[in-house]
């Protein structure tokens, strides 16, 4: 009989003691609770709680990353497009995110969710394609204001990762990038063909004033003209042509 109760007893003691022990991991906190009355939190480690008594609830200060789902969304301009994003997120203070809250992780998905479709929403397309990272910073400031106070948590990246468009915007936005590729392919000839009539207009007036530049171009003429074909040019200067050009009856 004796034996029986050594037994029991031992038997008892261990079962306390496996109820007792809770280990705390490097990156864990426990907040424990007696009777429902916050005591505190336990340190990474081997910890010993009052069996049947306190509650422990272990809380990771790891970084969190979760890929939100996509949502579609109405920009300002009304325009519909479907957007995803992910946030990085962790557990500064365990005691708030146990206490002031039931299932912070839930609870800032969720708020990632309506702040993404709220500052979209308010947002031009443009914006949001061009200006990504003005958005992102604005979400995790909103989030962040909205869940660390209360609840002990610190969102530290919101990133909008892709912005799915309507096929027909998708057909509307290439028509117009080649419209404007075109336009700038048309306004750069404009400008091409007014530098070079400016320099003709300035070469003109040079020879004009010098009959020598003339006489020079004249002969480069009809040096290319000579490279070109197989025929024999008899060139004739200015002054000939101006002499022969003052004889009476040269011209009838």
């Amino acid at each position: 009989m004796t034996a029986w109760i050594i037994v029991l007893a031992v038997v008892s003691f261990l079962v306390l003691w496996l109820f007792s022990v809770r280990i705390v991991k490097q990156y864990e906190r426990g907040v424990v609770l007696r009777f429902g009355r916050l005591v505190g939190t336990r340190d990474p480690g081997f910890n010993v709680i009052v069996p049947f008594v306190d509650r422990m609830t272990k809380v990771s200060l790891r970084v969190v990353t979760w890929v939100l789902e996509p949502q579609e969304v109405i920009t300002r301009d009304n325009v519909t497009v479907r957007v995803d994003a992910v946030v990085y997120f962790l557990a500064i203070d365990p005691i708030k995110a146990v206490i002031n809250v039931e299932d912070y992780r839930q609870a800032v998905i969720q708020l990632a969710l309506t702040t993404l479709r709220s500052v979209l929403g308010q947002s031009e397309l443009d914006e949001l394609l061009a200006h990504r990272d003005q958005i992102n910073l604005r979400l995790r400031q909103i989030i962040d204001e909205q869940s660390e106070d209360p609840w002990g948590v610190r969102v530290t990246l919101v990133e909008v990762k892709d912005v799915l468009l309507p096929e027909a915007m998708q057909r509307a936005m290439a028509r117009q990038a080649e419209a404007e590729r075109e336009k700038r392919a048309k306004v750069i000839h404009a400008e091409g063909e007014q530098q070079a009539a400016t320099t003709l207009a300035q070469a003109a007036r040079i020879i004009q004033t010098e009959p020598a530049a003339l006489q020079l171009r004249y002969l480069q003429t009809l040096v290319e003209m000579a490279g070109e074909r197989n025929s024999t040019i008899i060139p004739l200067t200015v002054d000939i042509v101006n002499a022969l050009a003052s004889k009476p009856g040269a011209q009838r």
